[in-house]
């Protein structure tokens, strides 16, 4: 449908609803249709998923398509948004995927079934709580393979904390181990390195007497390997949230075929509030924008353009919007407004009319938190 054609129907749904733009449209039957072609593709290799909700911000309506799906596991890295959906009503096993803070730790032992960790000293709170609350809390410890992020980096390290938690706590108990690549220092996750993750694993395990009940080998960057049939076999956890949500990254930074996933599951939408002809270059000294940065432009003489009324508050960062309408080009931002060259756009573009952008991981992650933007379900 074109823009022209799709206008009215704007219109009439903007006066028929109360929109008030930017809007992020979320299609909720796309999203449940991508988990459960995830958890069901992860499941034919043996490997739970943790649903990581962190990135839309934990929107209780797209977290219910998470447990509809059969995430074994609902993931966040922020407390608060764990206690927001359990009092929402969300059942299912929570895991804390952020190492606790030494002041969350009662919330920690009252809200979460699963936590990671690294620390002697937060373990050995989270111990002290439990006996408090007269609970067991459920722990897995962070290897570090490289990315720098958390973690413990030395085996003989990691060995230690891993009996200590076996044989000296009663509440808390060594459910398992694991590790994040790529997040920090875009470590690229291997069959070697997730290999290492399996070896001390199963070191730990003929020191303990069984085995562990999970071996978690990172994000939604480890999926490669799964869809490669490479995964190391004693990793049975992944967490994953873009890779459910957009998988956009797994098509555009590793080059994989993603026809099976919706990517159009988050739409921006957002509305045009000047049209002129200007200059495409900057008139005048330039020195730094608002952020202190130093942009640089291309002279394509004068170009038609759009100014849009979202800005960096509400999507942080334009490289990573995509133009629906062919023919627009994004040219820039600054904190509260979306410059579009629409010089070659076929469509008539006029003012009030609600311009459509698709997004990479860092838009969803802003535009879902602002409460300047409006969330509508579709």
């Amino acid at each position: 449908m074109s823009q022209i054609t799709e206008r009215n129907n704007l219109y009439s749904s903007q006066i028929k609803n109360n929109y008030k733009y930017p809007v992020l449209e979320i299609n909720i039957n796309k999203i449940y249709e991508n988990v459960k072609y995830m958890v069901e593709f992860c499941k034919s290799q043996d490997i739970s998923v943790a649903g990581v909700v962190k990135g839309f911000n934990a929107l209780p309506k797209v977290v219910e398509q998470f447990v509809k799906g059969g995430c074994e596991y609902i993931a966040s890295s922020r407390m608060d948004q764990i206690i927001t959906l359990k009092e929402w009503g969300i059942e299912a096993p929570f895991m804390l995927i952020r190492i606790p803070m030494l002041n969350e730790i009662k919330e920690l032992v009252k809200y979460v079934d699963v936590s990671l960790n690294s620390e002697l000293e937060t373990i050995k709170q989270i111990e002290a709580e439990c006996k408090l609350q007269n609970k067991k809390h459920k722990v897995v410890i962070m290897y570090d393979l490289g990315d720098l992020r958390e973690g413990i980096i030395g085996e003989k390290e990691f060995m230690k904390l891993a009996l200590h938690i076996e044989k000296e706590l009663e509440r808390v108990e060594l459910f398992g181990i694991g590790t994040n690549l790529g997040c920090y220092g875009s470590v690229k996750p291997t069959e070697n390195n997730l290999n290492k993750l399996c070896t001390i694993a199963e070191k730990i395990e003929s020191r303990i007497n069984r085995r562990l009940d999970m071996i978690s080998g990172g994000a939604t960057s480890s999926l490669p390997l799964v869809m490669d049939g490479k995964i190391p076999k004693r990793i049975n956890n992944l967490r994953i949230g873009e890779g459910i949500i957009l998988a956009r990254d797994l098509k555009h930074f590793w080059g994989y075929d993603m026809k099976d996933m919706n990517q159009d599951t988050f739409i921006l939408k957002a509305q045009v509030i000047e049209i002129k002809d200007k200059p495409s270059h900057p008139i005048g000294e330039l020195f730094v924008d608002a952020f202190g940065n130093k942009p640089s432009f291309r002279d394509r003489g004068i170009r038609r353009r759009a100014l849009l009324a979202v800005g960096k508050q509400d999507f942080a960062s334009h490289d990573q919007l995509i133009p629906r309408t062919k023919g627009i080009e994004i040219v820039g931002s600054s904190s509260d407004h979306l410059i579009v060259d629409i010089e070659n756009c076929k469509e008539q573009i006029r003012l009030g009319d609600i311009l459509d952008f698709y997004m990479f991981y860092q838009p969803m992650l802003f535009l879902s938190g602002s409460a300047s933007v409006t969330k509508v379900y579709i």
